[in-house]
């Protein structure tokens, strides 16, 4: 099999983005200093597509899905979605974090779904239960619909949080390192249904993760993003949308080639650090 390029598949390129990052710096002040966490970083996503931001830690990629869920404004440059300038959170971009307590744990599975429409959509009862039960049955959890989030294990609280996302019908998804803190074997599951739903829903998915097979398993397209601060190293367009399955000797290879990506950026870093 040969090695995904390094650039935008053109048929990629014909769809119009639905999300634009155009030269993004996110700064934040430390003590009497200012520290740039990202640094003129620009993106286009497709519509659909199963972005993977990937790089070590304190790169800055859960700043940039922060700037695009409007969580964070940029020091400078923009956001846009579909054409349309991000300034605040939305319901059009819904975000699901590694925290298992993201859930409302006075209220029961399907009432976690039912509130957030009801908040967020104003759907009357009937439907966002319907909605609810809908959801619950795609990530194979309508037999807890009526327990609390105190009852389920950490995968499935995960899978509430997602489906909860997905049930208000959002425009972008934004996943910061969702699986991190799940087993070696519930985290497998969990990202291979997390790809089917993406394939079933359509949705454009932004994914966090430090892990680099994750990020193949996951991704349609992977950002390697270099360390303090982030910017893009290189963007690597996975063939057909989808990587190489984990037994093949072409998943070894990516694995070794975007590793050593990395930690050429974590050798210069500290090289930069020592000299400073």
């Amino acid at each position: 099999m040969a090695a995904p390029a390094l650039a935008l598949a053109s048929d990629a390129a014909a769809a119009p983005p639905a999300l634009q990052v155009e030269g993004v710096t996110l700064s934040y002040a430390v003590d009497d200093r200012t520290v740039t966490a990202v640094e003129d970083v620009s993106l286009e996503i497709r519509r659909g597509e199963r972005l993977v931001l990937l790089g070590p830690s304190g790169c800055g990629k859960s700043s940039l899905l922060k700037s695009i869920g409007g969580f964070l404004p940029p020091a400078s440059g923009r956001v846009l979605l579909d054409g349309r300038p991000v300034s605040r959170p939305g319901p059009d971009r819904m975000m699901v974090l590694q925290d298992f307590e993201q859930l409302l744990p006075w209220l029961t599975v399907r009432r976690n779904l039912v509130a957030a429409l009801s908040w967020a959509r104003r759907t009357r009862r009937a439907e966002a239960e319907a909605i609810a039960d809908d959801m619950l049955q795609r990530v194979g959890l309508a037999r807890v619909a009526d327990q609390y989030p105190s009852t389920l294990s950490g995968g499935m609280k995960q899978r509430v949080a997602i489906a909860r996302a997905l049930a208000l019908r959002p425009e972008v998804l934004l996943m910061d390192e969702p699986f991190a803190a799940l087993d070696a074997m519930t985290r497998r599951r969990m990202q291979e249904e997390l790809l089917a739903l993406c394939e079933e829903t359509g949705v454009t998915t932004i994914f966090v993760t430090h892990a680099i097979d994750e990020a193949i398993v996951v991704g349609s397209r992977i950002v390697v993003m270099t360390a303090h601060p982030g910017r893009i190293r290189a963007v690597i367009d996975l063939p057909g949308g989808r990587g190489p399955d984990r037994g093949d000797p072409a998943f070894a290879a990516l694995e070794a080639r975007i590793g050593g990506l990395i930690a050429d950026q974590i050798g210069r870093a500290e090289a930069e650090a020592v000299d400073g």
